[in-house]
């Protein structure tokens, strides 16, 4: 695999996660730079250590996994998109978005995102394709693309927070539905 195949499928695997990060900034208002950063690091992370991982345990688990990856990550990303929603309804919003960016919604959207890694990591090890190159371009292409959807989201989201964080948990739930339909084989 060349340089530019491994970029365009670490473009492809980051795209959720700057979706999910569109969201998080919509439902952020005015955002600082630790917020992309953090976004950042979460997503970025899970997108370098899930393929890091998918190549250590090899086919054994990615029969479990590539079997109900699709499940698992419309399940967790309609469970955060329907809590943003519901949110989104209250009266009582955070003021510097802090409650957006805690360690368990994190840890959550960043395990959703980056499921499908897992199965690239394992497909990796089948074609003898270098993990530890690989896995840090993956990362780096999914920091880079969740910081600028933190930045993209927040743009749009300061005029709009409510009704921006309502339609960001729409879009977590959609996205989570696309992931399924796909993975059913429906689309």
């Amino acid at each position: 695999m060349n340089t530019i195949e491994l970029f365009l499928l670490a473009l492809g695997l980051s795209m959720d996660a700057f979706a999910v990060s569109v969201c998080k900034g919509l439902s952020l208002g005015h955002i600082r730079l630790r917020h992309m950063l953090i976004a950042g690091a979460w997503f970025g992370g899970f997108q370098a250590l899930m393929p890091t991982l998918g190549y250590l345990l090899g086919s054994f688990f990615s029969t479990y996994i590539v079997q109900y990856n699709y499940w698992i990550s419309c399940l967790l990303l309609v469970l955060i998109g329907g809590n943003m929603i519901r949110e989104s309804g209250s009266s009582e919003q955070e003021n510097n978005g802090g409650a957006a960016l805690d360690v368990r919604t994190m840890l959550i959207l960043a395990i959703a995102t980056s499921i499908d890694a897992l199965a690239v990591g394992v497909t990796f090890a089948f074609m003898g394709v270098s993990i530890l190159y690989s896995a840090l371009c993956i990362g780096c292409t999914t920091f880079i693309c969740s910081a600028i959807g933190v930045k993209a989201g927040s743009l749009f989201g300061l005029r709009y927070q409510k009704s921006s964080e309502r339609l960001g948990g729409i879009v977590l739930i959609l996205i989570g539905l696309k992931i399924l339909l796909q993975g059913l084989g429906i689309l």
